[in-house]
């Protein structure tokens, strides 16, 4: 038999096809199901034995170990499940990923491809054209799950019958009882050749094609524990532009595999025998390995949960030290890569996490604002002038961090988007945009209190009075917008920020009024007079803005105020 460039270009394609499929069929049922995975993620996490179960459900309905994974690392890192929960739901995903082995074992095989492949295109293309947008993303998941199985079709034509070759069986008959150093090369063969395809789905799919073609099963169960293996790179890669959080989530993923694949290395041969023992091959005639193989993919990595999970504590203070926190800011939830990245996984995963990165721009505006009313008060000039540093840094923060969350959600939205996504990344937008000039607002005024210690203006009593009143108003409205922040986007009650509003007006137009007939009556320096009103301004232009927060989160986007710049 030969088989020469040509044939291994076929190899290729068909399993770029294979992958392909996949990736349309995941994201298909992620963005048609995106509310509920996330909502099983969020809600089935309170202990590692719920996550293990959502971890299964989660990677059973999108097929793809490594998105459920990565979404585990994105939300650790946004601050949304703690390292415990992770665990259990990335070793859940573990035993999920093999119902695509079962898939590949009973339908890849005994159906015949073009009996449902096709026929359920017939179905799905038209439904692409819908105008509703969950039929057009079950549309892409029948499609996807359509070419997934021709994919595998060719991938059984492009691999080699090895049972028609008695040269390349009679070299591999030598490992039908590897030894540990030969059981280990094909565990690195198998996570290498995951990393490269950057799928353990499709890898275990390859592997399972060559077994039912004649690879010895002890290779080919060698291979799917090194998949295991390469399977981590995944969630490692997702982690390097997270935080401490999200390391340490990945490393806990990686221990837990590499230990369960150390310990199965050696009890390989008797492993295999028992599972021969309590399930008989069927018919080893038709490649009945191919079923053995799913069988020890599934029995291996339940057993190793059932085992692991009682460890968790401790592989979470391994991975501590492991990876440990840099500094007391590394130890806060950061987002920052959102800039930089491309969307790491669907835009529902995406969303989530820029509106935590929203939650954190809002924090640095309200410690701008607490800055700010030391500065006002302060009487030493050295102390003055380390606040308004203070308040400069955080103020070209802010500007990096908004240009950041921009950059991100553009690449979101070049997926396709449900409404009620595309709204939510409009909201987002409008928010980050009214944070921004908050900052802008806050550093403004903080230079008018610079200008008036330079000049050694005071306030009066009064005037220190008022001020208080009406920053007391804005610190207000900014806990109800953090609340409101934390809450779900479109379903959100702002009542209580409107009235706080309609307050910080009524205070801005009392105290105009004041100052108008105070200037007249010479009650203070007309200079210091100035100063105040671009203070108390300045602070009603913050609760404009703070308001346009709200109204975004609840879906509503109101206009530019051009008097801001």
């Amino acid at each position: 038999m030969e088989y020469g460039i040509l044939n291994i270009i076929e190899l290729l394609g068909a399993l770029g096809f294979f992958i392909y499929g996949m990736k349309v069929m995941s994201e298909g049922i992620q963005k048609a199901a995106g509310n509920k995975l996330r909502n099983i993620l969020g809600t089935m996490t309170s202990n590692r034995y719920t996550g293990v179960l959502s971890g299964f459900l989660i990677t059973a309905i999108v097929q793809s170990s490594s998105a459920t994974t990565v979404m585990t690392v994105s939300f650790v890192n946004a601050g949304l499940i703690t390292l415990v929960e992770s665990a259990g739901v990335m070793m859940g995903a573990n035993i999920g990923t093999t119902i695509t082995a079962w898939l590949v074992s009973l339908l890849g095989f005994k159906v015949k491809v073009s009996a449902f492949a096709l026929p359920l295109l017939a179905f799905a293309v038209p439904m692409m054209f819908s105008k509703k947008s969950n039929l057009k993303n079950w549309a892409e998941f029948m499609i996807g799950f359509s070419l997934l199985f021709m994919g595998l079709d060719a991938l059984k034509g492009a691999v080699p019958d090895l049972k028609s070759n008695p040269e390349v069986l009679g070299f591999l008959a030598e490992y039908s009882n590897p030894g540990l150093f030969t059981r280990l090369l094909f565990v690195a063969a198998g996570t290498l050749l995951t990393i490269i395809v950057q799928s353990s789905s499709a890898a275990m799919s390859l592997t399972i094609v060559l077994c039912a073609q004649g690879l010895p099963i002890e290779i080919g169960a060698a291979m799917v524990l090194g998949e295991n293996i390469g399977t981590t790179i995944t969630a490692e890669l997702a982690s390097l532009v997270g935080n401490v959080h999200a390391k340490r989530s990945a490393k806990i993923h990686s221990m837990f595999n590499i230990i369960g694949v150390t310990w199965m290395v050696i009890l390989l041969p008797y492993f295999i025998d028992m599972i021969h023992y309590v399930w008989p091959a069927p018919d080893v005639a038709e490649g009945a390995d191919k079923f053995t193989l799913a069988t020890f993919h599934t029995t291996f990595n339940a057993l190793n949960v059932l085992i692991m999970i009682w460890f968790v504590p401790q592989l979470v203070r391994l991975a501590i030290k492991l990876v440990p926190s840099k500094s007391e800011e590394d130890e806060e939830f950061h987002l920052t890569y959102l800039g930089s990245q491309g969307a790491p996984l669907t835009a529902e995963v995406s969303i989530v996490e820029a509106q935590q990165e929203a939650n954190k721009f809002s924090k640095i505006t309200m410690k701008m604002m607490d800055l700010l009313k030391q500065q006002l008060v302060e009487q030493d000039e050295a102390k003055r002038a380390k606040l308004r540093e203070k308040i400069a840094e955080y103020e070209e923060m802010t500007d990096e961090v908004e240009e950041n969350i921009a950059s991100f959600l553009v690449k979101v939205s070049e997926q396709s988007l449900t409404p009620e996504a595309s709204v939510k990344v409009r909201s987002i937008l409008s928010i980050t945009t009214d944070l921004e000039r908050i900052a802008d607002i806050i550093l403004r005024m903080s230079r008018d209190i610079y200008r008036g210690n330079k000049q050694k203006l005071k306030f009066s009593k009064t005037q220190h009075e008022n001020i208080a009143k009406i920053f007391e108003l804005i610190d207000q409205a900014f806990v109800v917008m953090t609340k409101h922040l934390e809450g779900t986007y479109g379903k959100v009650d702002i009542s209580d920020a409107i009235d706080i509003e309609e307050s910080i007006n009524r205070m801005k137009s009392k105290l105009r009024k004041k100052h108008l007939k105070s200037t007249e009556k010479k009650e203070y320096d007309v200079k210091s007079g100035i100063i105040y009103k671009d203070l108390f301004f300045g602070a009603e232009k913050i609760g404009d803005h703070i308001i346009n927060i709200s109204e975004a989160i609840r879906g509503d986007f109101g206009k530019d105020d051009e008097d801001d710049e």
